[in-house]
Parts: structure tokens; C-alpha cells; sequence
């Protein structure tokens, strides 16, 4: 539930192979030359949210949240997965309604999967799903194409046609990207032995990463900010806990943060605990120049406002935007009593 931290690392070792073959693909390149360059002192704001809708009475409240950040000034919304309980069923219908949800912002939307959304449809209540087909149709039904979701769709580099819910874009001197990390133990398997799927799609997930920390350091960026599902559970370590689906991209991500002038914001959800913190340690201290960011989630809704004003030394500030549904006498015990399910799932 609470988080995870990390003494000091032993010095980075020189990446080669399909690593060095990533950070030199046409994908790697193309994101770098069209990524756009802003003056310093670009602020703009942008909206998080996840975790949502679980239930029948949260799906029929989204328009109405999603009303609201209509109106507010955001260059770009992030959902960080599981939009849909994980006992909800994992069909089509169910992707297809989620689709039509997104695509009602005005605003940019860029979405990264959860366990909800595909590793959990094995789950007899979920349709019994083959996990590695549902995500092979959520690829095909939201990451298609070069441009992002929403009714003003912006640019976005994807990693490979293999992996392209790995995204990345650069607003400002800010550079985004999205990990396919689900939570769930990220779908290891057995730890003793991952899954080939894990192992894949983790090998892709560093590389994406560490094309994108080589961007922002060769144009001097202000800032990273990655975007996944999982809650990494930064306390695990710390504690003395195994930590195997998880523990190596922290890793990665500490030493890539060490390496790294600017500031970097990690944004997840999965625990549905909305909390702002630097769990990230080096050397029994709170790495200050991370920050964790949680969305909302089920059964609270709500999103969160991150202002961007790289003239600062923070350059994030956090906003949190709990959602108050409309009064109405019909209301009655909908949100206590949903159809699928109140918590985390």
C-alpha cells in the first residue's frame, strides 16, 4: 500500500544489444526530431486521473467530471488505466463504451492500460479471457495510429508496432512517456520463472525509458514525467520485502533520475490512494528531485491539476480536484451499492 525507496545503486554498466538497437531505432529518432522545442518559462497545466469508472453510478458520473476538465485549460489528460472494475466483464462492448468515453474530451487524452483492463480478464467474472489476446485488442482499439485520443488529438512517438501503448511526447521542455506496467505483480507469473510476456514487454519498457531520459538530457530539458498503472511499492525494499515485479524498474528509474539535471515526476495509480510524495531513497534519503504522484480512484473520484512552470526550481505544483457529484434525491445508496464493485479490483 505505502511506498518504496532505494539505496544507492552500483554505477551504471554500459547498455548494448537490443537495448543500444532501441535507443537507435527510427522510432527513438523521429521522436527526437519532432519533438517540439519551447522558449523557457512555457507554464501550461495538465489533467491525471484513473482508476475510474468501477461501477454503473461512477460510469454515468463521468461525463459530468469529465465536463469539468472540458472547461479548464489543459494542454493534455493522462488516465493511468483500469477503467473498468476487475470483476467487470473484459469485452469489447465494454472497451468500445470506454472508447467513446475518452474520445468526448475536448482535450488531448492519453491513456495507459491496467491489470483491469487486460492482464486480470483471466478472471472467470472478468469473461475468462486470454490476457495477452484482450491486450492484443486494446492495442488495436486505442493505440493505433500517431496521434493521441480525445477530440483534439496531439502527436505522440510510439515505441513499435509491438508496443504501442508505450508512448512518449514533449510539451514544453517536458518529456512524457507511458510504461506498460500493470499493477498485479505487473504479470510475472512466477517469479522464479516470469512469464515471456513479463520479460518482453519488460525489456521493452526499460529501453523506452531509457530512450526517453537520453532525449531530455541531450535537448536539456526541465523535466521527465512517466505514466504508468502499477503502484511500484517503493517500501518493499526498505522493508526487506521481495519486490519482483517491480523492483527493476525502480531501479532503472533511480539511476536514470541520478543521472538526470532536471526534475522527474512518476504518476500512477493502482493503490487508489491519492498522495503526492518523494518515496524514491538514495542513500536512506528521500530522492527530492522524484515526486510521486497518485491519482484518485475508485471508490473516490476525482483528478488532479498538474501546473508546469519550468522557471521554477519545483517546476510541477498539484491541484487536486475531488469530484462532488450533483445533489439529487435520486441518488439514494447508488455509491455505496454499485453494480461491479467499490474498491480497488
Amino acid at each position: 500500500m505505502h511506498d518504496q525507496v532505494m539505496s544507492r545503486p552500483a554505477p551504471r554498466r554500459r547498455r548494448g544489444g537490443r537495448l543500444a538497437q532501441w535507443l537507435t531505432s527510427g522510432v527513438f529518432v523521429a521522436a527526437l526530431l519532432s519533438a517540439p522545442m519551447m522558449a523557457r518559462g512555457e507554464r501550461f497545466a495538465f489533467g491525471v486521473l484513473g482508476d475510474a469508472p468501477y461501477n454503473d453510478w461512477q460510469r454515468a458520473q463521468m461525463p459530468a467530471l469529465l465536463a469539468e476538465m472540458n472547461i479548464d485549460d489543459l494542454a493534455f489528460v493522462i488516465h493511468v488505466g483500469d477503467f473498468k472494475h476487475g470483476d467487470a466483464p473484459c469485452s469489447d462492448a465494454v472497451y468500445r463504451d470506454r472508447r467513446e468515453l475518452f474520445d468526448s474530451l475536448h482535450h488531448a487524452f492519453v491513456l495507459t492500460p491496467g491489470d483491469n483492463d487486460w492482464s486480470d480478464c483471466a478472471r472467470a467474472a472478468a469473461g475468462g479471457y486470454q490476457p495477452e489476446e484482450r491486450l492484443a485488442r486494446l492495442r488495436a482499439m486505442f493505440f493505433a495510429g500517431g496521434a493521441s485520443l480525445g477530440q483534439t488529438p496531439m502527436p505522440l512517438a510510439r515505441q513499435s508496432p509491438h508496443y504501442p501503448e508505450n508512448q512518449r511526447w514533449q510539451h514544453g521542455r517536458v518529456l512524457f512517456m507511458t510504461l506498460n506496467v500493470p499493477g498485479g505483480n505487473n504479470h510475472i507469473g512466477d517469479p522464479r520463472k516470469p512469464s515471456p510476456e513479463y520479460t518482453d514487454r519488460m525489456r521493452a519498457n526499460i529501453a523506452w525509458l531509457a530512450a526517453g531520459f537520453a532525449a531530455a538530457r541531450t535537448q536539456r530539458l526541465a523535466a521527465v514525467v512517466i505514466a504508468m498503472q502499477a503502484n511500484p511499492k517503493f517500501m518493499r525494499k526498505p522493508a526487506g520485502l521481495a519486490n519482483p515485479g517491480y523492483e527493476e524498474l525502480i531501479e532503472h528509474v533511480h539511476r536514470e533520475t541520478l543521472d538526470f539535471s532536471g526534475r522527474v515526476l512518476w504518476v500512477h495509480g493502482d493503490s487508489h490512494l491519492m498522495r503526492i510524495d518523494t518515496p524514491l531513497l538514495d542513500a536512506g534519503v528521500p530522492l527530492t528531485r522524484l515526486t510521486r504522484l497518485e491519482t484518485y480512484g475508485s471508490p473516490f473520484l476525482g483528478w488532479i491539476r498538474v501546473r508546469v512552470d519550468d522557471d521554477t526550481p519545483e517546476v510541477f505544483r498539484f491541484e487536486p480536484q475531488p469530484y462532488r457529484p450533483p445533489r439529487s434525491p435520486s441518488m439514494g445508496d447508488s455509491r455505496r451499492a454499485p453494480s461491479a464493485g467499490t474498491g480497488p479490483g
